[in-house]
């Protein structure tokens, strides 16, 4: 694009002097141009340099909260466990807070309906521990001959 100016202003200005002052100072032009894109291109640079350290900087940082918050669950997790010994181990799962949560929730239900079952069915089939207690014969069905009778162990 500088060359076809350089020879439009040469098609223009017949004189080689002005010609070549023009030239000079469309030249000076040019380069100034060129160092200050020189210059923006440094800063650019630099300020994309600036931005993926702050890049790597918030990735560690997010990478130090994850780790944080995964111990934090696991260490609710543990709580939970403990808090909640009728429960077992195996039905509290999740690596969240509200996923654990959730599963100790249904878990709870489970356990309450399983409960609720046994607890129909021992009342169903309750029998009585033990043999019967043991009472005297009724007697007073008997006549009074009959019960001296009975009274004197003698039968009839």
């Amino acid at each position: 694009m500088a060359d076809d100016e350089l020879n439009q202003n040469q098609n223009h200005n017949p004189e080689g002097e002005e010609s070549g002052q023009s030239e000079a100072s469309r030249i000076t032009e040019l380069e100034g141009l060129v160092a200050q894109k020189d210059e923006e291109l440094t800063k650019a640079n630099a300020r994309i340099t600036e931005l993926e350290q702050a890049v790597a900087e918030s990735d560690e940082k997010l990478t130090t909260i994850n780790n944080s918050l995964a111990e934090a669950v696991a260490s609710y997790k543990a709580t939970v466990v403990q808090a909640n010994p009728e429960v077992l181990e195996e039905l509290i799962i999740g690596d969240t807070i509200e996923s654990i949560n959730e599963s100790l929730r249904k878990a709870k239900t489970l356990i309450s309906r399983v409960r609720q079952g046994l607890e129909v069915e021992i009342s169903a089939a309750k029998i009585p521990a033990g043999a019967p207690q043991r009472t005297p014969p009724d007697l007073s069905a008997l006549s009074p001959r009959e019960k001296i009778q009975y009274a004197i162990g003698g039968k009839k």
